[in-house]
């Protein structure tokens, strides 16, 4: 079990790097939570800096996968984790999400692994240790973290994410909806591989980030949410 927790620790501290912040501190001489949304994403930083908005988005969406390929790469190395668990026999690493497992014809410990580090890098980049757990929303986090573990789906929430964007021209909305389309998406490509801890896991990563946009919901709802012209 030491080996999962250093996998979701070392993702947790790679996806709270604060790329945004960073960024608009060292090139801008601003700290970007000072202005407008007071977010550290790169909806925020676009607000300083176009390029430096675009270049936290490739960066936020860098770090998730970095931390799902470093996870896969440790498993391997490590070399004790068993691909399959049925009830004869059972590594005892793997016991804790046994009352999970049991349910299942097969425990792909690949998937699980990069599924756990994708979480706690996406929880990295939410609630960031070194500013005070006051981070991003997670959008390009997410989408970078999950396109190793579910390809299709991420490209088809980015498909619902630019068809909504082109209608509505809002970034938070075509991100929450996005977000929360991912789930079914997975669900129904059986990208989760058969895995209901999977499956939570990917749930739980969206419900987060669809929590984090909880001022934007408001807005929207209110039609107070400024579009993506007003903000370029």
């Amino acid at each position: 079990m030491a080996e999962f927790f250093l996998i979701a620790a070392a993702s947790y501290l790679l996806g709270s790097i604060p790329f945004g912040y960073i960024l608009v501190r060292l090139f801008r001489k601003q700290d970007v939570r000072e202005t407008g949304s007071g977010n550290i994403g790169a909806t925020n930083v676009a607000r300083s800096s176009p390029v430096l908005g675009l270049l936290t988005l490739l960066l936020d969406a860098g770090k998730g996968l970095i931390a799902v390929i470093l996870a896969q790469r440790f498993a391997l190395y490590v070399g004790q984790l068993p691909h399959n668990l049925d009830g004869q026999g059972t590594y005892a690493a793997l016991q804790w999400v046994w009352p999970f497992a049991r349910y299942l014809d097969t425990f792909d410990t690949s998937v699980f692994i990069a599924t756990l580090a994708a979480l706690s890098a996406i929880i990295g980049h939410l609630f960031p240790l070194w500013l005070s757990f006051r981070g991003g929303k997670g959008v390009a986090t997410a989408f970078g973290s999950f396109v190793v573990v579910a390809p299709k789906s991420v490209l088809c929430v980015i498909g619902i994410f630019v068809v909504v964007f082109l209608i509505f021209r809002y970034v938070s909305l075509s991100s929450v909806t996005a977000v929360a389309c991912f789930p079914v998406a997975v669900w129904l490509s059986r990208e989760y591989r058969g895995q209901s801890l999977v499956l939570l896991m990917m749930t739980l990563a969206s419900l987060l980030i669809i929590w984090k946009h909880g001022t934007n919901i408001r807005r929207l709802v209110d039609g107070t949410e400024p579009k993506f012209e007003r903000r370029a």
